[in-house]
């Protein structure tokens, strides 16, 4: 069964919200920063894994980051709050859309 939830780290002044499968690893993962929850990844370890297949993984993580690469269970959430899978799809697609704009806007400029 498909989990979300999101859980704060104050050392990183940060959100972490993940979608977890049954087994508790990460499928999905958004990090929000600071007090106006800037965001700073949104991953899939489907696209990760494609990405590190095609040799295009540098490329990935410096758009959209990467997920948590052990199960939620070994890493201990701070006091996770359950969401909705409509709750975390909306944080998911406005987190995605940011990256994809930084990306853009980084490659305007090295060109």
């Amino acid at each position: 069964m498909t989990r979300w939830f999101r859980s704060y780290w104050a050392e990183e002044d940060t959100w972490f919200y993940v979608e977890a499968d049954a087994d508790g690893w990460v499928t999905r993962q958004v990090e929000l920063q600071g007090a106006l929850e800037k965001p700073v990844a949104a991953a899939s370890s489907t696209e990760w894994e494609a990405a590190q297949r095609a040799g295009t993984l540098a490329d990935y993580e410096a758009t959209f980051g990467a997920t948590a690469e052990v199960p939620i269970h070994e890493w201990d959430p701070h006091a996770p709050l359950d969401l909705t899978a409509g709750e975390f799809e909306t944080v998911w697609l406005t987190a995605r859309a940011t990256c994809q704009a930084r990306a853009r806007a980084r490659s305007t400029h090295e060109a």
